[in-house]
């Protein structure tokens, strides 16, 4: 018992360490408002990213400008599995429904270029992007699309930004096939086609 009680303090020591480097490295992954509007930076990477791809591309372009990062987040997060967000993205882009931002970027006439990131929900701009182009006004600002998809190209993308930023520059921008998550899906289920199902 002994030995026991001389463990419990290092164990309890160790487990708080770890608690508290957890929290420090998940809060260094999303800048804060102050981080953002004290950098001085004329250049944003705002994104928006489910499966993390297009949050891959965010990080890159942030480190090679040398610009602030802020990631686009619905207040309401999305469902966590993959065809019910399909679902729900559908319905929000056939209904024009703007879901509610949980931030808005502070300072954002400081910027003279916005890079923005997004995947393509059904042939289109994810609802959140529309939310985010119609809270902002980025009158005068140079617009750069960095753009993933799973295989449909870009869709209507572009003409959604250029529609709800009419008096922005959009420049041509990047796009990258990636899409794993579907892909995954199509495959595991084409998989258990050939698994009899429980008696």
């Amino acid at each position: 018992m002994a030995g026991h009680n001389l463990m419990a303090p290092r164990r309890a020591l160790a487990v708080g360490f770890l608690r508290s480097l957890t929290a420090g490295l998940a809060l260094s992954t999303r800048p804060s408002r102050a981080q953002m509007a004290g950098s001085g930076s004329k250049t944003l990477v705002a994104y928006f990213s489910r499966t993390g791809n297009t949050r891959v591309i965010a990080g890159q372009i942030r480190r090679a400008r040398d610009a602030d990062l802020f990631e686009i987040r619905p207040a309401e997060p999305y469902p966590e599995d993959y065809e019910e967000t399909v679902a729900q993205a559908r319905q929000e882009r056939d209904a024009g429904h703007e879901p509610p931002l949980a931030g808005a970027v502070p300072g954002i006439g400081a910027y003279d270029t916005v890079f923005l990131g997004m995947p393509i929900w059904g042939g289109t701009a994810p609802p959140v992007i529309r939310s985010f182009l119609s809270a902002h006004d980025l009158t005068g600002k140079t617009l750069v699309p960095f753009i993933t998809h799973g295989g449909y190209g870009r869709g209507q993308s572009v003409q959604v930004i250029q529609s709800r930023a009419p008096r922005s520059e959009v420049l041509q921008g990047f796009t990258l096939e990636a899409d794993q998550e579907r892909r995954t899906l199509e495959t595991v289920t084409r998989w258990l086609r050939d698994i009899p199902p429980s008696r």
